[in-house]
């Protein structure tokens, strides 16, 4: 037993010297890795379930507009309840819910039709609190020095458990008959999330004698610091594109491919894409220019983009793909990691790290539902000539961001933005 212990602590250390990173810091790495194998297996697949009952993209589109429609407030809630108890309580109570979500989705069947709205307002409330408690956990684990690197490593776990998943349940969903796949698929995902949750258990609570929640304050916040607002609007930008790159684009390969193994195996492809720009980012300097880097992934992207206008067919949505799963991991990294940084100038500074990311999410989600909503509204079949219209509109605007980006050496709370934080 002694050595076993002695084992497991050497290769931690180990660990915690080649990642450069703390032991919190792998252990949550971990535990969002397990989340996103079970998400990635069980999200991608939902929206396909729901295309196979009903190849209807108006429920498709309204079910994700309820989901994050309610996130923002699941993400208020949850911060509530990390503010007056801790960010793991909300962290934890996301994560059983995803799994008990997923576990009455296989009890329906069916009829998870007739109750969509139903379903996707809880799926949307468990989905915030995870949300919420994750984001603030990744504020937590790693110092302003050190969370470009986190971020890099924690896109390329991310995406290599949504390599592996999405393959998975596309081979169990082929293997059997009828709905028994997407049973057991979803079975198997719900186990990895209780593997998250049980984990989560090794991330300590983080005391604090503030415990007063200071959302009522934002009005004030952000008239005092336009530099944030401006960021917040680029999250909205951001999420008027992503609302839609949430849903459809599954939609799109099953249309040109005709199965759901080719989907997974496509998944796993474009993941690998999106793990190898995240070896980029985890080794790039936190100093490079965040313009830069934000105008040429948004471009690029929106090229991509450009070639569904010519014609919707397995080469030019797979190449869509490709490119987009390739940059728009830069776009995010880039956007994500300049914000925790305007976070640590903010009032209050710790103390309203909470309350920063329920606001972000706030703009976020409000981005993603204007999209969803323009799409459904204009371009309710995959076949319509609008659709390809009002993706290129919406990667037109997610451009938008980067000027609403500081310049290095420009000040925010009367410091300047790339100080690193004492």
């Amino acid at each position: 037993m002694y050595s076993w212990r002695r084992l497991q602590t050497t290769a931690s250390e180990s660990l915690k010297r080649k990642l450069g990173l703390g032991g919190e810091a792998i252990v949550s790495l971990f535990i969002h890795g397990c989340f996103q194998f079970g998400a990635s297996m069980s999200g991608l697949f939902l929206n396909l379930y729901l295309w196979r009952l009903t190849e209807n993209l108006w429920i498709n589109g309204m079910f994700n507009l309820i989901v994050y429609g309610v996130t923002p407030i699941a993400f208020a809630v949850g911060g509530y309840i990390a503010k007056r108890r801790d960010r793991m309580v909300t962290y934890r109570v996301g994560i059983v819910l995803i799994a008990v979500f997923y576990l009455v989705v296989v009890i329906a069947r069916d009829s998870v039709v007739d109750y969509y709205p139903l379903f996707a307002l809880c799926n949307g409330f468990a989905l915030g609190l995870y949300w919420n408690g994750y984001l603030v956990l990744m504020y937590d684990v790693v110092d302003s020095r050190g969370r470009g690197r986190y971020l890099g490593i924690n896109m390329v776990v991310f995406n290599t458990a949504g390599l592996i998943g999405p393959a998975l349940a596309g081979f169990l969903i082929g293997w059997f008959e009828g709905l028994q796949g997407y049973i057991v698929m979803f079975s198997v995902a719900c186990f990895m999330f209780m593997i998250a949750a049980l984990f989560s258990t090794r991330i300590r609570k983080k005391p604090s004698h503030h415990r007063t929640y200071y959302l009522k304050y934002t009005l004030s916040v952000l008239k005092k610091e336009p530099v944030w607002l401006q960021g917040l609007f680029g999250f909205l930008l951001l999420g008027i594109f992503q609302g839609i790159m949430l849903f459809l684009p599954n939609i799109l390969l099953y249309q040109t491919v005709g199965s759901e193994r080719w989907v997974g195996l496509l998944t796993m492809f474009f993941a690998m894409l999106t793990i190898s720009m995240g070896l980029y980012i985890s080794r790039r300097s936190d100093r490079d220019s965040v313009r830069g880097s934000l105008a040429l992934s948004t471009s690029l992207v929106t090229s991509a983009a450009c070639l569904l206008l010519i014609d919707i067919d397995w080469w030019s949505v797979l190449l869509f793909m490709a490119i987009f799963s390739f940059f728009n991991p830069l776009t995010v990294n880039t956007l994500t990691s300049y914000n925790y940084r305007l976070m640590d100038f903010l009032p209050l500074r710790g103390e309203f790290r909470i309350e920063s990311v329920v606001i972000k999410e706030l703009f976020l989600n409000i981005g993603r539902v204007l999209s969803i909503l323009f799409l459904i509204l204009f371009a309710d079949d995959p076949d319509s000539r609008a659709m390809p219209i009002v993706l290129v509109l919406a990667a037109l605007l997610h451009m938008l961001i980067v000027p609403l980006v500081r310049k290095k050496g420009q000040e925010i709370s009367g410091r300047t933005i790339e100080r690193e934080k004492a």
